[in-house]
């Protein structure tokens, strides 16, 4: 009879981490370079009540006896699908068409992320919005106004500017870095990835090299959430929790009854 409720409480335990990440996918439906979160089950290990039996003596053989003792998350995977792109019209919104991730450095911490939106600060370096220097061929991308009428950042990230005298100048190469398993990264907030021991080292190239994808210029790539498919997800997460918690209640009922036999 305990095993049952033992069931049931990992149900419950484990529709509950469900509906977490279902959660969390829904309040990132509006950011920018997010993927989408996504848990897998497994059954816990059967407890074996008769064993297999061989064909023997003319007679059938006959098959294992096994009683499940509930379930267990199996992975909580990160979808790096594509996300929709959309227009902004403004020179330093980036998106990747394709595989591979913007490169950008913290101090000597590398991060990897798909949101594009960046900016320059104060010293002409190409940041995101927490600060962080995006990477080029040559390290952090600096781009002096100083002489500088205008500057464009083309679909294979190379930044070129036109100087007062009209002469086109060379300003940096913008680099895309792809993984041979890129769900394997680490998620590290803010939209940013980290290399993991199982995601394999970043192989950095040009956009639209290498398998890398190209650059989308004066546009910004959506959450790759699903809203209708989360809310289909939440409803299913939620019965399953319902049903699960009968389990409990159902064997709390038979063993009320069993107690009420020594009246």
């Amino acid at each position: 009879m305990l095993r049952s409720m033992y069931s049931g409480i990992s149900g419950m335990k484990n529709f509950q981490t469900k509906l977490d990440v279902i959660g969390n996918n829904i309040a990132n439906v509006s950011t920018y370079g997010f993927k989408k979160g996504r848990i897998t089950f497994k059954d816990m290990i059967s407890q074996e009540t008769q064993g297999a039996s061989a064909p023997q003596g003319g007679r059938g053989g006959t098959n294992a006896k096994q009683v499940g003792l509930g379930v267990d998350t199996a992975s909580i995977d990160n979808i790096q699908g594509q996300g929709s792109l959309q227009n902004t019209g403004r020179n330093l919104d980036l998106a990747i068409s394709g595989d591979g991730f913007f490169v950008v450095k913290d101090g000597n911490q590398t991060y990897y992320t798909r949101a594009g939106n960046f900016y320059l600060d104060g010293d002409g370096y190409i940041v995101n919005a927490d600060g962080m220097k995006v990477q080029g061929t040559k390290g952090p991308i600096q781009i002096s106004k100083n002489g500088l009428k205008e500057f464009s950042i083309g679909k294979s990230g190379e930044i070129t500017g036109v100087d007062a005298s009209g002469k086109t100048v060379n300003l940096g190469q913008i680099q895309i870095a792809t993984f041979n398993n890129p769900e394997g990264l680490e998620k590290a907030g803010g939209t940013l990835f980290q290399q993991s021991p199982n995601s394999g080292p970043a192989f950095q190239s040009n956009p639209g090299q290498n398998g890398a994808g190209e650059l989308a210029v004066g546009e910004l790539e959506m959450s790759n959430v699903d809203l209708s498919e989360e809310f289909t997800s939440m409803i299913e997460a939620q019965r399953g929790f319902q049903a699960n918690s009968r389990i409990i209640t159902t064997s709390d009922q038979i063993l009320e009854e069993l107690v009420n036999l020594k009246r």
